[in-house]
């Protein structure tokens, strides 16, 4: 194959290689029951009418296994703080003192197991979205390199059969992360 259609597929492979990853860094954002600051990581505040991530607004701990604390470098955050925390999926209820916002995570119920698990669920999809977009721009590369005719037809054919398993290997990574993390949510 041309060095055009192997830069092509590195440079899929390495943008689906980031698109699992960032799936990866989505399930972290999803409690199973134990308390992680990551929890908090897709929270957005609007802050003085700028959308900004909770972690630029606050220092977020955990000091038990069943609670997170989030210390607002600015106290006139906290209701804006709060306010994020409600409108999010994660289904907790902010407590603040003035100074801290506490989150105390429950246990999780068989009802909450099951939403989270359809959260997850979403999550994978839009992780095999990304993916099969990569493959999609891709694919419309090779067919521009061949009615170019920087490459034959042979030779596109090979490279998509090549892309096609890189998707499959992608999205079957995918779907095992996906089963660990429902076991894990699942998991009493």
């Amino acid at each position: 194959m041309s060095e055009l259609i192997d830069e092509l597929l590195a440079d899929a492979a390495d943008r689906m290689g980031k698109s699992v990853e960032a799936t990866k860094h989505d399930f972290g954002t999803v409690r199973t029951g134990r308390a992680n600051p990551s929890l908090l990581d897709r929270i957005v505040v609007d802050y003085y009418g700028s959308v900004t991530p909770l972690k630029q607004l606050a220092t977020v701990s955990a000091p038990e296994a069943r609670l997170l604390t989030i210390q607002p470098y600015d106290k006139s955050s906290i209701k804006a703080i709060e306010k994020a925390i409600n409108e999010s999926d994660i289904g907790l209820n902010p407590g603040n003192d003035g100074n801290v916002v506490r989150l105390v995570l429950p246990e999780l119920t068989e009802e909450r197991r099951k939403d989270l698990v359809k959260v997850v669920r979403n999550i994978t999809e839009e992780g095999r979205i990304k993916v099969r977009n990569v493959r999609r721009d891709v694919m419309q590369d090779l067919r521009e390199l061949k009615e170019a005719g920087d490459v034959g037809s042979d030779e596109e054919h090979r490279a998509e059969t090549e892309l096609q398993k890189a998707t499959d290997a992608r999205i079957a990574e995918l779907d095992a992360l996906l089963k660990a993390k429902e076991v894990e949510i699942l998991e009493v």
